[in-house]
Protein backbone atom coordinates (compact mmCIF):
# COMPACT_ATOMS: atom_id res chain seq x y z
CA UNK A 1 0.00 0.00 0.00
CA UNK A 2 2.81 2.15 0.78
CA UNK A 3 4.27 2.11 -2.91
CA UNK A 4 1.17 4.25 -3.73
CA UNK A 5 1.90 7.81 -5.00
CA UNK A 6 0.97 10.89 -2.31
CA UNK A 7 -0.44 14.09 -3.63
CA UNK A 8 1.06 16.76 -1.59
CA UNK A 9 0.05 20.21 -0.66
CA UNK A 10 3.68 21.81 0.00
CA UNK A 11 2.79 25.24 1.77
CA UNK A 12 6.12 27.40 1.46
CA UNK A 13 6.63 31.05 2.04
CA UNK A 14 5.76 34.29 0.72
CA UNK A 15 8.35 35.83 1.59
CA UNK A 16 11.42 34.43 -0.33
CA UNK A 17 11.40 32.68 -3.39
CA UNK A 18 11.65 28.33 -3.38
CA UNK A 19 14.18 27.69 -3.71
CA UNK A 20 15.81 31.22 -3.16
CA UNK A 21 18.50 33.61 -4.38
CA UNK A 22 20.50 34.22 -1.49
CA UNK A 23 19.49 33.94 2.08
CA UNK A 24 16.29 31.27 2.98
CA UNK A 25 16.84 28.43 4.65
CA UNK A 26 13.56 27.29 4.88
CA UNK A 27 12.70 27.81 1.60
CA UNK A 28 15.76 26.09 0.16
CA UNK A 29 15.01 22.41 2.50
CA UNK A 30 11.74 22.63 0.83
CA UNK A 31 12.76 23.31 -2.88
CA UNK A 32 15.28 20.29 -2.31
CA UNK A 33 12.39 18.20 -0.15
CA UNK A 34 9.87 18.75 -3.29
CA UNK A 35 12.32 17.43 -5.58
CA UNK A 36 12.96 14.64 -3.79
CA UNK A 37 8.94 14.07 -3.26
CA UNK A 38 9.45 13.97 -6.82
CA UNK A 39 12.25 11.80 -7.55
CA UNK A 40 10.41 9.29 -4.71
CA UNK A 41 7.20 9.38 -7.63
CA UNK A 42 5.30 11.31 -5.35
CA UNK A 43 3.15 14.33 -6.76
CA UNK A 44 3.64 17.64 -4.86
CA UNK A 45 2.06 21.20 -5.26
CA UNK A 46 4.47 23.82 -4.45
CA UNK A 47 2.46 27.19 -2.70
CA UNK A 48 5.18 29.53 -2.97
CA UNK A 49 5.91 32.86 -4.77
CA UNK A 50 5.42 33.05 -8.71
CA UNK A 51 9.47 33.62 -9.46
CA UNK A 52 9.71 30.18 -7.29
CA UNK A 53 11.46 27.26 -9.73
CA UNK A 54 11.04 24.05 -7.28
CA UNK A 55 10.36 20.69 -8.89
CA UNK A 56 6.32 19.87 -9.03
CA UNK A 57 3.35 21.81 -9.33
CA UNK A 58 3.74 25.37 -8.67
CA UNK A 59 1.00 27.71 -7.56
CA UNK A 60 1.20 30.99 -6.16
CA UNK A 61 -1.16 34.64 -5.30
CA UNK A 62 2.32 37.19 -4.97
CA UNK A 63 4.37 36.91 -8.59
CA UNK A 64 7.62 37.90 -6.47
CA UNK A 65 8.79 37.70 -2.56
CA UNK A 66 6.97 40.00 0.22
CA UNK A 67 10.25 41.14 1.63
CA UNK A 68 11.05 41.59 4.55
CA UNK A 69 8.36 38.90 6.32
CA UNK A 70 5.12 40.64 6.21
CA UNK A 71 2.65 38.51 8.67
CA UNK A 72 -0.42 39.65 6.73
CA UNK A 73 0.92 38.91 3.37
CA UNK A 74 1.40 35.63 5.35
CA UNK A 75 -1.78 35.21 5.78
CA UNK A 76 -3.32 35.96 2.53
CA UNK A 77 -0.78 33.43 0.75
CA UNK A 78 -1.90 31.02 3.41
CA UNK A 79 -6.02 32.18 2.66
CA UNK A 80 -5.07 31.16 -1.21
CA UNK A 81 -3.17 27.82 -1.01
CA UNK A 82 -6.20 26.32 1.57
CA UNK A 83 -8.61 27.55 -0.37
CA UNK A 84 -7.29 25.38 -2.96
CA UNK A 85 -6.86 22.68 -0.89
CA UNK A 86 -9.95 22.77 0.06
CA UNK A 87 -11.12 21.89 -3.45
CA UNK A 88 -8.22 19.48 -3.97
CA UNK A 89 -7.70 15.49 -3.46
CA UNK A 90 -4.50 16.36 -1.71
CA UNK A 91 -4.34 13.03 0.42
CA UNK A 92 -1.75 15.24 2.98
CA UNK A 93 -0.77 18.73 3.62
CA UNK A 94 2.63 20.43 4.83
CA UNK A 95 2.51 23.74 6.09
CA UNK A 96 5.57 25.91 7.06
CA UNK A 97 4.05 29.12 8.49
CA UNK A 98 2.40 29.28 12.27
CA UNK A 99 -0.60 30.72 10.72
CA UNK A 100 -1.19 28.00 7.90
CA UNK A 101 -1.89 25.56 10.69
CA UNK A 102 -5.05 27.93 11.63
CA UNK A 103 -6.61 26.87 8.60
CA UNK A 104 -6.64 23.28 9.90
CA UNK A 105 -9.47 23.69 11.67
CA UNK A 106 -11.67 24.89 8.59
CA UNK A 107 -10.18 22.18 6.22
CA UNK A 108 -10.15 18.79 7.55
CA UNK A 109 -6.98 17.61 5.97
CA UNK A 110 -3.97 15.28 7.30
CA UNK A 111 -1.90 18.28 8.04
CA UNK A 112 2.37 17.92 8.68
CA UNK A 113 3.96 21.33 9.89
CA UNK A 114 7.31 21.62 9.98
CA UNK A 115 8.66 23.95 13.23
CA UNK A 116 11.24 26.26 11.61
CA UNK A 117 11.85 28.81 14.22
CA UNK A 118 12.61 28.69 17.75
CA UNK A 119 10.51 29.46 20.88
CA UNK A 120 7.04 31.96 20.94
CA UNK A 121 5.68 31.50 23.66
CA UNK A 122 2.47 32.99 21.71
CA UNK A 123 2.78 30.45 18.71
CA UNK A 124 3.52 28.03 21.04
CA UNK A 125 0.50 27.85 22.33
CA UNK A 126 -0.98 28.13 19.12
CA UNK A 127 0.68 25.00 17.52
CA UNK A 128 -0.85 23.10 21.07
CA UNK A 129 -4.42 24.35 19.94
CA UNK A 130 -4.06 22.65 17.08
CA UNK A 131 -3.21 18.76 18.76
CA UNK A 132 -4.56 16.69 15.61
CA UNK A 133 -1.83 18.29 13.04
CA UNK A 134 1.16 16.44 12.95
CA UNK A 135 3.97 19.18 14.21
CA UNK A 136 7.52 18.11 12.97
CA UNK A 137 11.23 19.42 14.96
CA UNK A 138 13.84 20.09 12.85
CA UNK A 139 16.12 19.27 16.27
CA UNK A 140 15.87 17.63 19.63
CA UNK A 141 16.92 20.24 21.23
CA UNK A 142 14.14 22.36 19.81
CA UNK A 143 11.73 19.89 20.41
CA UNK A 144 12.78 19.86 24.50
CA UNK A 145 12.19 23.35 24.58
CA UNK A 146 8.89 23.76 24.12
CA UNK A 147 7.80 20.07 25.74
CA UNK A 148 3.74 21.44 25.03
CA UNK A 149 4.15 21.73 21.40
CA UNK A 150 2.11 18.34 20.40
CA UNK A 151 5.50 17.12 18.57
CA UNK A 152 4.97 13.55 16.43
CA UNK A 153 8.75 13.32 15.00
CA UNK A 154 12.21 14.81 14.93
CA UNK A 155 13.12 15.38 11.54
CA UNK A 156 16.33 16.69 10.63
CA UNK A 157 17.05 19.32 7.30
CA UNK A 158 18.36 17.43 4.61
CA UNK A 159 19.93 19.08 1.19
CA UNK A 160 21.39 17.38 -1.85
CA UNK A 161 24.74 16.16 -1.54
CA UNK A 162 25.20 16.93 -5.24
CA UNK A 163 25.07 21.07 -4.84
CA UNK A 164 28.15 20.41 -2.44
CA UNK A 165 31.33 19.49 -4.14
CA UNK A 166 34.43 19.25 -1.92
CA UNK A 167 36.79 21.69 -1.34
CA UNK A 168 40.57 21.85 -0.25
CA UNK A 169 40.30 24.51 2.47
CA UNK A 170 43.13 26.23 0.93
CA UNK A 171 42.49 29.25 1.10
CA UNK A 172 43.61 30.42 4.77
CA UNK A 173 40.85 31.74 6.34
CA UNK A 174 38.13 30.88 8.47
CA UNK A 175 34.64 32.05 7.22
CA UNK A 176 31.16 33.39 9.11
CA UNK A 177 27.94 32.89 7.50
CA UNK A 178 25.05 34.26 8.28
CA UNK A 179 22.71 36.93 9.69
CA UNK A 180 24.85 39.71 11.04
CA UNK A 181 22.84 39.58 14.31
CA UNK A 182 24.02 39.35 18.14
CA UNK A 183 22.28 36.13 18.25
CA UNK A 184 25.36 34.51 15.48
CA UNK A 185 27.77 36.64 17.26
CA UNK A 186 30.01 37.20 14.15
CA UNK A 187 31.89 39.70 16.49
CA UNK A 188 32.98 36.78 18.53
CA UNK A 189 34.24 35.04 15.50
CA UNK A 190 36.33 37.62 14.16
CA UNK A 191 37.89 37.36 18.37
CA UNK A 192 38.39 33.93 17.98
CA UNK A 193 40.04 33.97 14.61
CA UNK A 194 42.03 36.86 15.42
CA UNK A 195 43.05 35.34 18.44
CA UNK A 196 44.06 32.19 16.42
CA UNK A 197 46.33 34.63 14.09
CA UNK A 198 43.95 33.58 11.42
CA UNK A 199 42.21 36.12 8.36
CA UNK A 200 38.57 35.60 8.57
CA UNK A 201 35.63 36.32 5.94
CA UNK A 202 32.06 37.16 6.87
CA UNK A 203 29.30 36.80 4.52
CA UNK A 204 26.22 38.26 5.35
CA UNK A 205 23.50 40.48 5.73
CA UNK A 206 22.07 42.01 9.40
CA UNK A 207 18.42 42.92 9.28
CA UNK A 208 16.79 46.22 9.56
CA UNK A 209 16.84 45.20 13.77
CA UNK A 210 20.47 44.56 13.60
CA UNK A 211 22.40 47.34 12.57
CA UNK A 212 22.73 48.62 15.93
CA UNK A 213 24.60 45.28 16.68
CA UNK A 214 26.63 46.28 13.47
CA UNK A 215 27.61 49.57 14.06
CA UNK A 216 28.68 48.93 18.00
CA UNK A 217 30.24 45.51 17.87
CA UNK A 218 30.91 44.27 14.12
CA UNK A 219 31.98 47.55 12.17
CA UNK A 220 34.71 48.73 14.98
CA UNK A 221 36.85 44.97 14.54
CA UNK A 222 36.99 45.41 10.65
CA UNK A 223 40.62 45.75 9.21
CA UNK A 224 43.27 43.74 8.76
CA UNK A 225 42.57 40.30 8.20
CA UNK A 226 39.10 40.76 8.73
CA UNK A 227 36.82 40.98 4.85
CA UNK A 228 32.90 41.61 5.45
CA UNK A 229 31.57 40.05 1.88
CA UNK A 230 27.74 41.38 2.47
CA UNK A 231 25.08 39.27 1.54
CA UNK A 232 26.51 36.28 -1.02
CA UNK A 233 24.26 33.91 -3.33
CA UNK A 234 25.16 30.31 -3.79
CA UNK A 235 27.87 30.36 -6.22
CA UNK A 236 29.82 32.85 -3.84
CA UNK A 237 28.38 31.06 -0.59
CA UNK A 238 30.16 28.10 -2.18
CA UNK A 239 33.26 29.67 -3.03
CA UNK A 240 33.33 30.48 0.46
CA UNK A 241 33.15 27.52 1.79
CA UNK A 242 34.97 25.03 -0.09
CA UNK A 243 38.35 27.84 0.54
CA UNK A 244 37.85 27.79 4.32
CA UNK A 245 40.17 26.39 6.96
CA UNK A 246 36.99 26.16 8.79
CA UNK A 247 33.38 27.39 9.73
CA UNK A 248 32.98 29.36 13.34
CA UNK A 249 29.14 29.60 14.50
CA UNK A 250 29.59 31.10 17.93
CA UNK A 251 25.74 31.52 18.45
CA UNK A 252 24.74 33.05 21.14
CA UNK A 253 21.10 31.67 21.07
CA UNK A 254 19.33 28.11 20.93
CA UNK A 255 19.63 27.72 17.20
CA UNK A 256 16.69 25.36 16.30
CA UNK A 257 18.82 24.08 13.44
CA UNK A 258 22.17 26.10 11.30
CA UNK A 259 21.53 25.08 7.90
CA UNK A 260 24.85 26.46 7.44
CA UNK A 261 26.31 24.03 9.70
CA UNK A 262 25.85 21.00 7.34
CA UNK A 263 25.99 23.01 3.66
CA UNK A 264 30.35 23.40 5.34
CA UNK A 265 30.32 19.94 6.46
CA UNK A 266 29.25 19.04 2.71
CA UNK A 267 32.19 20.70 1.03
CA UNK A 268 34.39 19.01 3.98
CA UNK A 269 35.00 22.25 5.82
CA UNK A 270 35.07 21.53 9.75
CA UNK A 271 32.56 23.13 11.82
CA UNK A 272 33.62 24.94 15.26
CA UNK A 273 30.28 25.84 16.91
CA UNK A 274 29.32 26.82 20.62
CA UNK A 275 27.71 24.36 22.01
CA UNK A 276 23.89 25.75 21.93
CA UNK A 277 21.02 24.95 20.17
CA UNK A 278 20.91 21.79 18.03
CA UNK A 279 25.00 22.24 17.51
CA UNK A 280 25.32 19.14 19.81
CA UNK A 281 23.25 17.27 17.14
CA UNK A 282 25.00 18.40 13.93
CA UNK A 283 28.59 18.58 14.97
CA UNK A 284 30.45 15.07 15.56
CA UNK A 285 33.65 16.31 18.03
CA UNK A 286 36.37 15.56 15.97
CA UNK A 287 35.32 14.05 12.73
CA UNK A 288 33.47 17.25 12.01
CA UNK A 289 34.05 19.83 14.00
CA UNK A 290 34.47 20.91 17.22
CA UNK A 291 31.74 21.98 20.23
CA UNK A 292 33.30 24.62 22.39
CA UNK A 293 31.79 27.98 25.24
CA UNK A 294 33.74 30.95 24.72
CA UNK A 295 35.92 32.60 22.24
CA UNK A 296 39.33 31.76 23.72
CA UNK A 297 38.55 27.77 23.24
CA UNK A 298 37.15 28.71 19.84
CA UNK A 299 40.69 30.22 19.13
CA UNK A 300 42.44 26.92 20.14
CA UNK A 301 40.24 24.66 18.28
CA UNK A 302 41.37 26.55 15.50
CA UNK A 303 44.62 25.62 15.75
CA UNK A 304 43.55 22.15 16.09
CA UNK A 305 41.49 22.17 13.01
CA UNK A 306 44.05 20.51 10.46
CA UNK A 307 44.02 17.18 12.28
CA UNK A 308 40.46 16.54 10.99
CA UNK A 309 40.05 14.59 7.72
CA UNK A 310 38.15 16.85 5.02
CA UNK A 311 37.45 13.74 3.29
CA UNK A 312 35.57 12.09 6.36
CA UNK A 313 34.13 15.03 7.21
CA UNK A 314 32.22 15.19 3.85
CA UNK A 315 31.60 11.49 3.79
CA UNK A 316 29.97 11.87 7.40
CA UNK A 317 28.30 14.30 6.49
CA UNK A 318 26.42 12.89 2.95
CA UNK A 319 25.16 10.02 5.35
CA UNK A 320 23.69 12.03 7.89
CA UNK A 321 22.38 14.95 5.94
CA UNK A 322 21.38 13.83 2.45
CA UNK A 323 17.82 15.02 0.95
CA UNK A 324 16.75 11.43 0.50
CA UNK A 325 17.06 10.73 4.53
CA UNK A 326 14.89 13.40 4.73
CA UNK A 327 12.17 13.21 2.20
CA UNK A 328 11.66 9.34 3.56
CA UNK A 329 11.40 10.52 6.92
CA UNK A 330 8.93 12.67 5.87
CA UNK A 331 6.56 10.51 3.74
CA UNK A 332 6.63 8.16 6.57
CA UNK A 333 5.62 11.17 9.02
CA UNK A 334 2.94 11.98 5.85
CA UNK A 335 1.92 8.48 5.68
CA UNK A 336 1.45 8.62 9.65
CA UNK A 337 -1.04 11.59 9.82
CA UNK A 338 -3.39 9.98 6.97
CA UNK A 339 -3.19 6.81 8.70
CA UNK A 340 -4.29 8.86 12.42
CA UNK A 341 -7.14 10.98 10.01
CA UNK A 342 -8.27 7.39 8.53
CA UNK A 343 -8.75 6.19 11.71
CA UNK A 344 -10.73 9.19 13.13
CA UNK A 345 -12.89 8.79 10.30
CA UNK A 346 -13.62 5.19 11.04
CA UNK A 347 -14.79 6.11 14.36
CA UNK A 348 -17.50 8.56 12.93
CA UNK A 349 -15.96 11.55 14.40
CA UNK A 350 -17.03 14.44 11.96
CA UNK A 351 -13.64 16.06 10.15
CA UNK A 352 -11.50 14.34 12.29
CA UNK A 353 -10.79 17.18 14.51
CA UNK A 354 -11.21 15.64 17.71
CA UNK A 355 -7.76 14.87 19.51
CA UNK A 356 -5.83 11.48 17.92
CA UNK A 357 -3.45 9.92 20.66
CA UNK A 358 0.08 9.22 19.01
CA UNK A 359 3.16 8.67 20.29
CA UNK A 360 5.47 11.10 19.70
CA UNK A 361 7.96 9.99 17.07
CA UNK A 362 11.44 8.64 18.18
CA UNK A 363 14.42 11.03 18.11
CA UNK A 364 16.65 9.82 15.21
Amino acid sequence: MHHVPLEIGLVSTCALATPPEGYGGTELVLADLARELVALGHLPTVFATGDSTSAGTHRALFDAPVWPPDTFAELRHSTFAWEQIARSSFDVVHVNTPVAVSFTSLVHKPTVATVHHPRFEGIAAHYAAHPNVFFAAISRRQRELSPDVPFRAVIHHGLRPEHYPAGAGDGGYCAFLGRLSSEKGPHLAIDAARAAGMPIRLAGDPHATDHEYVQAEVLPRLGAGTMCLGGVGYEAKLELLRGARCLLMPIQWEEPFGLVLIEAMLVGTPVIAFDLGSAAELVEEGVTGFLCKTPNEMATRIGQVNAIDRARCRERARARWGVARMAREYVDLYRRAIDAARGVHAHGVPGGRHHVSEQVGRAR
